[in-house]
C-alpha cells in the first residue's frame, strides 16, 4: 500500500529508529484494514478515536504504540492538528517488576554454547545489557578494542552512548570473527548482512529461556550490576537511560540486597 510508503519516508525523515518505524507501519496497516478503509486521506478523526477506544490491545504497552503511531498518521499524512492527549488518553503503564534471571545460571548456560556466533550474540548482550536492536545493528567499526570501548549508534530516542568492553567479550568476539568473518555488520545473518530481532530471539529461548525474551538478559545484567557493587549512576550511563527513577526499578529486584538486609527483629 503506498500509503505506507509515505508514511515511512516521513518518519525516515523525521529521524525514527528503524524499529520504531517498522512497529508503527505494521499497526498502520493494521488500522487500515480492520477499519476496511480504501482511501488513507479520507480517515477521520472520530474514526481513529474509536479505534482507540474499542481495539483490544495485547498491553498498554501496545496501545501506547497504537496510539503514537496514529497521532503522527494524523499529523504527517492527514494534516490533522486537533488530535492532543486531551481527546486520546494514554493509559498508565503497568507497574509490573522487570523478570530477571540468576547470574550464574545465566553463565553457566552461556558457557554450554557450541555455536561461537550464537555465544558471542547472547553473552555482548548480558556484559552490558544491550537492546537487542542495538545487538543486530552494532557494526565492526563500533568495536573500539583499544580503548576498550563499545560505540552504540543510534539507540533509543535516537540517542548515542558509550558502554565498556571486557577483556572476557573481546577475546569471545576475536574467536568469532576469525571463525566467521562477517562484514559491515558485527553480526550477519545466514543470507543477510544484518542478523534478525527474531533469529536473537529464538538463540535465547533455545540457550537461556524459554519463558522470557531476550530483553530479560538487560534486566538481568544491570540488576547483577547493582548485586556486584556498581554505582546507579554508572548503571544508568551503560543502561541509556534519560532519567534515573527508569534505572532505579532495579533496586526493587535485587534478591541479593534484599537478603543483605538487617531487620529490626
Amino acid at each position: 500500500m503506498k500509503i505506507l510508503e509515505i508514511f515511512t519516508e516521513k518518519l525516515r525523515y523525521k529521524n525514527y529508529s528503524p524499529r520504531t518505524i517498522d512497529v508503527y507501519k505494521s499497526y498502520l496497516n493494521t488500522f487500515l484494514q480492520l477499519n476496511n478503509i480504501k482511501d488513507p486521506y479520507q480517515v477521520t478523526t472520530n474514526q481513529i478515536v474509536k479505534f482507540l477506544e474499542s481495539h483490544n490491545f495485547t498491553s498498554t504497552s501496545q496501545q501506547n504504540q497504537y496510539i503514537g503511531c496514529l497521532k503522527l498518521f494524523a499529523k504527517y499524512i492527514l494534516n490533522k492538528k486537533d488530535i492532543h492527549l486531551s481527546k486520546i488518553e494514554r493509559p498508565r503503564n503497568e507497574k509490573k517488576l522487570p523478570r530477571v534471571i540468576d547470574g550464574k545460571h545465566i553463565k553457566c548456560q552461556l558457557s554450554k554454547i557450541k555455536n561461537i556466533k550464537h555465544r558471542a550474540i547472547l553473552t555482548l548482550t548480558y556484559s552490558v545489557g544491550l537492546r537487542v536492536s542495538e545487538i543486530v545493528n552494532l557494526k565492526i567499526e563500533n568495536i573500539d578494542s583499544k580503548r576498550m570501548l563499545i560505540h552504540i549508534k543510534n539507540a533509543k530516542g535516537g540517542k548515542d552512548r558509550i558502554v565498556p568492553l571486557s577483556e572476557t567479550v573481546l577475546i569471545l568476539l576475536r574467536e568469532y570473527f576469525k571463525e566467521c568473518k562477517p562484514k559491515e555488520y558485527l553480526f550477519n545473518g545466514q543470507n543477510k548482512i544484518q542478523y534478525s530481532v527474531g533469529s536473537c530471539q529464538k538463540i535465547y529461548k533455545k540457550y537461556i529461556d524459554q519463558n522470557s525474551s531476550i530483553h530479560t538478559l538487560r534486566h538481568s545484567s544491570f540488576t547483577n550490576l547493582l548485586e556486584g557493587g556498581a554505582d546507579l549512576r554508572v548503571i544508568q550511563k551503560i543502561a541509556g537511560h534519560s532519567s534515573s527513577k527508569t534505572t532505579e526499578i532495579y533496586t526493587h529486584v535485587s534478591n541479593q540486597m534484599l537478603n543483605k538486609m538487617n531487620m529490626p527483629i
